[in-house]
């Protein structure tokens, strides 16, 4: 949101404009991309977002990991702490839309796995009232916590009601045996979802069988919401038509 990611199809200094074409487009919720919530107005975000028609679903951290260096899974007590403060500034922004504050990059590329496990407690326990979703991830950006299965053990070690699972169809289709499989095991614990294609294009673009993810959804009873998180390829355009296409993609 205040800085440039692969994953958006707009310029960051024109988000505002942004969520409008969102809307337009017939989304009725949004992911943001934030590096530093206390750089932001919570009440501007809030009024963008009232304005717009949209509800905020979750917000992403993983920028932090790249432009700053931060780990929740680091040696580096310093760099660790600042994670930590980090994720509980987003809870923070997150808490008055109830959204999913993601955990994805920022736990690590490599690291600690006791260590991650003792930053998630300090997190969880900030504000138990946010919910925390921990992302797997495919083996060529993180090695730790590939799987579904390796997440949920890390969120039974935490033992917190409110840390959960977010699972994406891109990754998963890199480490999961089978991509329902793999959404029907989190469960209860599938706070979050990420759709991309086979390719991490739009969804229809590559050749992931979503049914059978929407199939799992539907057994474990799903209220989350279904977030577009792929490259804006083919092109932007074909983001912003990705509603009007939904059905007939994801059900084919």
């Amino acid at each position: 949101m205040q800085d440039p990611t692969p994953f958006s199809p707009f310029n960051p200094g024109e988000w505002r404009k942004a969520l409008g074409e969102v809307t337009q487009a017939g989304y009725s919720a949004v992911e943001l991309a934030v590096t530093d919530p206390t750089r932001l107005d919570p009440a501007e975000v809030a009024e963008a977002l009232r304005e717009a028609g949209l509800r905020l679903s979750s917000l992403t951290t993983g920028q932090a990991a790249g432009k700053e260096g931060l780990s929740l899974s680091s040696p580096d007590d310093e760099v660790r702490a600042r994670a930590i403060r980090r994720i509980q500034d987003h809870m923070r922004l997150a808490r008055p839309h109830r959204a999913v504050v993601i955990v994805g990059l920022l736990r690590g590329v490599e690291g600690s796995l006791d260590l991650l496990v003792e930053s998630l407690k300090e997190c969880a326990r900030f504000d138990p009232s946010v919910k925390i979703a921990l992302e797997p991830l495919n083996r060529y950006e993180s090695r730790l916590i590939n799987t579904v299965e390796e997440a949920l053990e890390v969120v039974e070690r935490v033992g917190a009601e409110n840390l959960g699972v977010l699972a994406d169809t891109f990754h998963a289709n890199i480490e999961e045996r089978k991509l329902g499989e793999a959404f029907s095991m989190a469960g209860k614990r599938l706070f979050h979802v990420h759709l991309a294609d086979s390719n991490r294009w739009v969804p229809g673009y590559g050749h992931l069988p979503f049914r059978e993810v929407l199939e799992a959804l539907a057994e474990v009873d799903y209220k989350g919401t279904l977030v577009v998180e792929s490259l804006p390829k083919p092109d932007p355009a074909a983001t912003l038509a990705f509603p009007s296409r939904a059905e007939e993609v994801l059900w084919k």
